[in-house]
């Protein structure tokens, strides 16, 4: 296939990696002097500068040029970058099938990445989410890896799930486009209060708890907007949680660790050079629990600890200090 990837910061420059093995990919990246330093040295210098370019990857600084006659576009940017992107693609007349590899929601309407997609391209049919647990600097360097490919289009997801599968990127379909977003977008939020305990020295008794409950409060969310509580078995839900609430490359998890030391979360952002989803997704994620009354007290801490100068302490005391409750709702509870 022909594939443009577009966002080139380490997830889109990875997945151009992993799909050049087996298609003619092109890399297409919003900033030019970024693009032509990537071509110049083969090197993505700032996102992934142990990584080389393989010799078949193309570069792009014009999406005209990029999008031109594809079989496949994957937009690759932070959710913020999805709409804009989705705009220039529109404006250019593209219907080439569309997959993103977003995680989180848009701020300010809440919406999940299918949503601002349906609002963009209401009648481009094949569209999916690829997602799952996949450090971009592990997949860029080929170490093995495997994700979902969601569609509401199940024979959409299994056609291209076959096509971009490969043994080192193993891609598995699925038609819960709805629970495989949530379960991307959330686990992010979850990875900051994990960082957060484990940079206060809870230990790994309290992490386990942490990840256990913060999936219950993923699966609520997600079966109240529609997605399916089996898929939070699966390599969005608890996949991708357990990687980013553990792993040392995780942005989000970076964040509540710095947290924890005190540090502003402004300083914590300068810090890091990257973004982290985490941060202005579980101020969304709040609203949205708020509006279908769904309990989530991991995310309200977290929202206190970003958005209402709630010390780290004081966030942790209060999650400590809930009143018991049944695991598990018996039935007709």
């Amino acid at each position: 296939m022909k594939i443009a990837v577009l966002g080139a910061g380490a997830w889109g420059t990875a997945l151009a990696f992993a799909f050049c093995r087996q298609h003619h990919v092109t890399l297409w990246g919003r900033n030019a002097e970024q693009m032509i330093d990537m071509q110049a040295t083969r090197l993505n210098r700032r996102y992934l500068p142990e990584c080389p370019f393989p010799a078949d990857l193309h570069l792009s600084a014009d999406l005209s040029e990029a999008v031109v006659g594809v079989d496949l576009v994957l937009v690759v940017t932070p959710i913020a970058g999805l709409r804009p992107t989705l705009r220039e693609l529109a404006r250019l007349k593209v219907d080439a099938p569309l997959l993103w590899a977003c995680k989180g929601f848009e701020a300010g309407s809440s919406l999940l990445p299918h949503q601002v997609v349906a609002e963009e391209f209401p009648r481009l049919k094949s569209v999916g989410v690829l997602s799952g647990p996949s450090f971009a600097r592990e997949v860029a360097l080929g170490l093995p890896a495997a994700v979902t490919l969601a569609s509401e289009n199940y024979a959409f997801a299994r056609d291209y799930a076959r096509e971009l599968h490969s043994p080192l990127l193993r891609i598995y379909a699925n038609d819960d486009l709805v629970g495989v977003e949530v379960g991307g977008a959330v686990k992010n939020v979850m990875a900051i209060a994990t960082g957060v305990a484990d940079g206060l020295g809870f230990g790994m008794n309290a992490r386990a708890a942490l990840i256990t409950r913060g999936l219950a409060e993923i699966t609520r969310l997600a079966v109240a907007l529609g997605g399916s509580q089996q898929s939070m078995m699966g390599l969005s839900g608890i996949g991708d949680l357990l990687l980013t609430c553990t792993g040392t490359l995780s942005r989000n998890r970076q964040v509540g660790l710095k947290l924890a030391e005190g540090k502003s979360l402004d300083v914590v952002l300068a810090e890091l050079g990257h973004v982290a989803e985490g941060v202005p997704t579980a101020r969304e994620v709040l609203k949205m629990a708020e509006r279908l009354q769904v309990d989530m007290p991991i995310t309200a801490a977290v929202c206190e600890l970003l958005y209402h100068q709630a010390t780290p302490q004081h966030a942790a005391e209060r999650l400590l200090g809930r009143s018991p409750k049944p695991e598990f709702h018996a039935p007709g509870a």
